[in-house]
């Protein structure tokens, strides 16, 4: 049976299926790297990072940014401070607030990261992306944008309250 909802869209909706699952499968796998291994979960945390070192965003801002939940972030922070990839900071007078900033070793994860990945990963898929007008690309990177915007959870904690000693 053909579901028929699908319409012409069925290829494309069936390899991004394809797509979200192999990566689901490895995507929490430390598997890349020489003696730092790091997964691509932990690589996505450094390389936003990188991106926006100068606005020294709050771990709860980054991981928002991201689209994942500030514990799922928590624990990839805490993870890749144990490795020496981040320094966790706290701004002059205020302590409540933790900023994460990237290392001299992470540094150099990421750039060798960044050669092995581009060449193993991406350049066939850039080179086929040739074929597609500007146009076209914007039109799918909204699509995309549009799909993740339907399947992101916000992180709702239970609010439990306690009674204030007097």
């Amino acid at each position: 049976m053909k579901l028929q909802w699908l319409g012409e869209y069925r290829d494309l909706v069936e390899a991004l299926i394809c797509f979200a699952n192999s990566y689901a499968s490895v995507h929490n796998k430390e598997f890349m790297g020489d003696e730092t291994k790091v997964s691509f979960s932990q690589i996505q945390v450094v390389e936003y990072l990188l991106e926006n070192e100068e606005l020294n965003q709050k771990m709860s801002e980054v991981a928002k940014r991201l689209g994942i939940t500030a514990s799922s972030f928590t624990k990839l922070a805490n993870k890749l401070e144990q490795k020496g990839i981040l320094q966790k900071y706290h701004m002059k007078g205020n302590k409540k607030d933790v900023i994460i900033q990237v290392t001299p070793l992470g540094r150099s994860v990421y750039q060798k990261y960044s050669e092995q990945i581009a060449a193993e990963l991406f350049q066939e898929m850039f080179e086929i992306g040739k074929e597609a007008s500007e146009k076209q690309l914007e039109i799918f990177t909204k699509m995309l944008r549009s799909l993740t915007s339907k399947i992101v959870w916000e992180d709702k904690e239970t609010v439990v309250l306690v009674a204030i000693d007097k």
